[in-house]
């Protein structure tokens, strides 16, 4: 079994000067990730405007596969037009960790 995290770090724009505006970025973004039947959630910068964290993680029964869905992942958050992703950290856990 492996299981692949990623954590997001995203730009919002200007305009999300509350939470609530924040989250109106997030939510869809949120619920298109979970399409790719992973997990999903808001993980870090929490109270900051404009910036967010997303954590994703996917588990499969091979290496190859849990790469696939993370990369699928990232690609739709990459082609997001309203945020702009600045940096994806990536890690790859199997049998072995």
């Amino acid at each position: 079994m492996y299981t692949e995290t990623a954590l997001f770090d995203l730009l919002l724009p200007d305009d999300s000067r509350t939470l609530k505006q924040k989250r109106s970025y997030l939510r869809p973004i949120i619920a298109s990730l979970r399409r790719f039947e992973v997990s999903v959630a808001e993980v870090g910068l929490l109270d900051k405007y404009g910036r967010a964290q997303i954590g994703v993680a996917a588990v499969a029964a091979d290496a190859a596969q849990a790469r696939r869905v993370i990369d699928s992942c990232e690609h739709q958050v990459a082609g997001r037009p309203e945020i702009e992703l600045l940096s994806v950290r990536r890690r790859l856990h199997g049998d072995d960790d």
